[in-house]
């Protein structure tokens, strides 16, 4: 990977790219081709590396609360805050 062209955060397009297939290689669900150019990718990549330790804790998490029941109605209020983070990603990703 070629570190001058790659400034490896948020808005780098490399980076995005990553963030977006990182659940499918978490998975197992990627081509050997498209594995390995992740890979490469986060070899080289703190924020990236970073991220996707965070999505395995997440995946381990969710795991271990699977079979418990039903899980309690999230408060408006909170619901509300999680969709106006969504939409200021997604608006922010837009206008990368």
């Amino acid at each position: 990977m070629n570190r001058e062209t790659h400034t490896h955060n948020q808005k780098d397009p490399a980076c995005l790219e990553v963030f977006a297939r990182l659940s499918d290689y978490i998975d197992g669900e990627l081509d050997p081709v498209d594995y390995r150019h992740i890979e490469e990718h986060i070899a080289d990549c703190p924020p990236c590396i970073e991220f996707l330790r965070s999505l395995r804790q997440c995946v381990r998490a969710s795991h271990a609360i699977e079979g418990r029941g039903e899980c309690p109605p999230v408060p408006p209020e909170f619901e509300a805050r999680l969709k106006a983070a969504w939409q200021d990603a997604l608006s922010r990703r837009a206008g990368a």
